[in-house]
Parts: C-alpha cells; structure tokens; sequence
C-alpha cells in the first residue's frame, strides 16, 4: 500500500509510516500543499497512492463523483476528527489498514479509519 497524506495531516505521519517500512509521503513534501482537492486526488492516483484526508466530506464526496465519472483513483482513507491530528494514533491506524490492504486499496474504495479498540 503507498499513501499519500493530504496538506491537512501533519508530515510527521508520513515519516514516521515511512520508519516503519511503509510507503508514504505528504503532500508538504511533494511540493503539493495549496494544491486543489481535485488535483490531490489526480497526482495521487497518478503515483498509485491512496490519498489519506481529514477533509472527510470534501474526499467522500470526491470518492463518490469518480465513482459516477468512471474516474478510478488508488483510494480515500479517511481520517476523522476523533484522531485529533494524533501522529501517533493516526499511524497505528495506517499501520493497520497496510496490514489489511497489503496490496492497496481498490481503485474507488473510500474507506474511515478507527482506532484502536480498547484492550
């Protein structure tokens, strides 16, 4: 799985997916920040990246309109205001959707993170 983090997530999440072995850069880091919506989604799934967001009904929103104009994208990961911006929380969570989705996600899946459940 190959992520792309969205402007509105910190780039401490990008580095700190990328020490543990996983693929990811943000959108700071690709020259991208200020960049459209629209224009988020294209690069990344022209790099084959799903783009991680915590504009959650802007990207939902996005999802559903390629759907409708056969405009396949490498995914939306969702992040919801509950993760607070947590680099911490925020990157189990992509930890553990790289563990389920070891080859990625389809090319117009949207799905939500969640946390940890309680132990």
């Amino acid at each position: 799985m190959r992520f792309y983090l969205d402007e509105n997530l910190s780039p401490g999440i990008a580095r700190a997916l990328q020490g543990l072995g996983l693929d990811a850069v943000s959108a700071h880091d690709a020259g991208m920040a200020g960049a459209p919506d629209q224009v988020q989604l294209a690069f990344a799934a022209g790099e084959g990246r799903c783009v991680v967001t915590c504009d959650v009904r802007h990207f939902a929103e996005h999802g559903r309109r390629a759907v409708r104009e056969h405009r396949p994208h490498a995914g939306i990961i969702l992040c919801p205001a509950s993760f607070g911006g947590e680099v911490g929380a925020v990157t189990r969570a992509l930890g553990r959707v790289a563990a389920q989705y070891p080859e990625g996600l389809g090319e117009y899946d949207v799905i939500t993170l969640t946390r940890e459940p309680n132990r």
